[in-house]
């Protein structure tokens, strides 16, 4: 348990949770704090007025949400005041809610830890370093790129600890790669990309300080004395030429270990001018390279999964056909925050009797598993598409009533049709909808609306519902624009906005060649600042001037 007076507060500023440390401190028992209002039950000025919400910094690093310290004067519960240094820090539940935590340090009399002012040796004062850990821990999970997190780690630790930071990365290919090499000059972070690079492998059984880190050994403090002896590895002549060209006298060099993997090391050093590192920045550096290696762990587990998804996402989305006297085009747009693939799909695809048969759909979900799902069910309705030569509405009777029995889909929907030549050359559109937005004609003269027609339930429901095909001659130089939901919905506007903006951007293009026309109206309709949370797929097509 943490020996310091900790206290929990939640958005709205109000005390959830008090250790027994806060309670002695602030001179009140968990059953007056719990639910009242932090500010406004403890904070006061030195004459032990109440203070004003707006001079309370505090309360203002609550409702950011940004890590921060400070101190004050405080109301005990006997009615004397106190004045109290505070380290306040966000922090997400498991349960995803924001809250608040809240660190209390008396200056004077401590908070029942002899060592709180400041570690024994330690450049900075205890406070400092919690708020260090905090910063660390709420800079590095916020992203889930892991050279972004490398970065943010540098500016957190140079120069507040160190004036060089240097990070050595294990590859997944089990080469050790120099990565970061970041010196504090004047005012700025500068990189040596000169000392940046690969590196030679781990020795198995060398003492040296960065073999043995690299081998997920302890933390351990080097001088450049340690490296004047013979090299015993081709590493250890790589850290004799760190010391020589950056001047360090001291450094502390740790693991960064993952939950399964030592993930590389990070070494910070001073230079002449600066008091050498203890053992208390050891400590210190071990709390942080643990913070390090979670992020990185997530980071790469991330960027595997984006991986994978982005190449089975090059495999899913398929080529469109060269059709005579049509023109397709087909875009897709993954949600930035998942896994770069998900379920929805277009697709487009020669039948017999010259017919072309188009598809948009959407399996719940935006992940590997709704594009898996959403593989079955495409391959599945190009099989039925090919072997029944059926009305549009039959094919997708058939694939509902197999998606139960065959696929792992909970919820699909999907527009379905077939495009054929008639005997007078005209282009005549036969579809079903399966509760799925509804296809937008544009006319090149400029007027688009929505066809609404043909419309039914959505798939994999388990009821027996009958659905009915709509048929309609398209008119000469129009463009037909199937189109996922992601494209016209989210959490800033309701859908129906939505359909207005994509039909008034559509009309606006109808003159616009076709690739020009499909990128313009994703641009236009999801534009740029649009919080994107959902794939989109659209599929264009264009018929000729008769």
């Amino acid at each position: 348990m943490l020996d310091a007076a900790v206290c929990l507060v939640d958005e709205r500023g109000t005390f959830t949770q008090v250790n027994t440390h806060a309670e002695r401190l602030l001179g009140r028992g968990a059953t007056e704090l719990l639910g009242q209002d932090a500010h406004e039950l403890l904070h006061r000025d030195r004459y032990g007025q109440p203070l004003a919400r707006a001079q309370c910094g505090m309360l203002e690093a609550f409702l950011a949400r940004r890590t921060q310290i400070g101190g004050g004067w405080f109301e005990r519960g006997d009615g004397s005041l106190v004045k109290l240094s505070w380290l306040v820090a966000p922090y997400a539940s498991a349960g995803g809610h924001a809250g608040t935590v809240v660190v209390f340090t008396d200056p004077d009399r401590g908070s029942g830890r002899a060592d709180l002012p400041g570690a024994p040796g330690s450049v900075l004062p205890e406070l400092e370093r919690l708020a260090l850990l905090a910063e660390t821990t709420t800079q590095l999970t916020s992203t889930l790129d892991s050279d972004e997190a490398l970065r943010r780690l540098v500016r957190l630790v140079v120069p507040r600890i160190a004036d060089w930071a240097v990070i050595d990365l294990i590859t997944e290919a089990d080469e050790v790669e120099r990565a970061i090499v970041v010196h504090y000059e004047e005012g700025a972070l500068v990189a040596r990309e000169d000392l940046q690079g690969p590196m030679p492998p781990v020795p198995e059984e060398s003492p040296m300080p960065l073999s043995r880190a690299l081998r997920g050994a302890a933390s351990t403090l080097v001088t450049p004395q340690t490296y004047q002896g013979a090299p015993d590895s081709g590493i250890a002549i790589e850290q004799k030429r760190l010391f020589e060209a950056t001047g360090m006298v001291s450094a502390a060099i740790a693991p960064i270990r993952g939950l399964r993997d030592v993930l590389g090391a990070l070494t910070l050093g001073r230079s002449a001018d600066r008091e050498p590192l203890t053992g208390a920045e050891l400590s210190l550096l071990g709390d942080i390279t643990r913070r390090t290696g979670l992020a990185l762990d997530n980071a790469r587990l991330y960027q595997r999964q984006r991986k994978v998804a982005e190449t089975m996402q090059r495999h899913l989305l398929p080529q469109l056909p060269s059709v005579p006297g049509l023109q397709m085009a087909a875009r897709y747009l993954p949600a930035p925050d998942d896994s770069q693939v998900g379920g929805d799909w277009y697709d487009a695809f020669t039948v017999a009797n010259d017919t072309t048969a188009l598809v948009i759909g959407d399996v719940v979900g935006h992940d590997l598993d709704a594009a898996a799902g959403m593989a079955q069910v495409r391959s599945m309705l190009r099989a039925y598409a090919w072997t029944h030569h059926e009305p549009p509405s039959a094919i997708v009777h058939r694939l509902d009533g197999s998606m139960a029995h065959l696929t792992g889909v909970s919820m699909a929907t999907l527009v379905f049709g077939s495009l054929a030549q008639t005997a007078d050359s005209a282009w005549q559109l036969t579809w079903t909808n399966a509760g799925h937005p509804p296809p937008l004609l544009v006319t090149h003269d400029g007027q688009a609306h929505y066809l609404t027609d043909g419309h039914g339930l959505l798939l994999s429901t388990g009821l027996a519902a009958a659905r009915t095909d709509a048929t309609l001659l398209l008119p000469p130089r129009s463009t037909l624009v199937l189109y996922t939901d992601g494209l016209v919905e989210s959490r800033d506007r309701p859908i129906d906005d939505g359909l207005e903006q994509l039909r008034k951007h559509a009309a606006s293009l109808a003159h616009r060649p076709l690739a020009a026309f499909t990128d313009l109206l994703l641009e236009r309709t999801r534009p740029a600042g649009t919080r994107n949370d959902d794939d989109i797929a659209i599929l264009t097509v264009r018929t000729p001037d008769n």
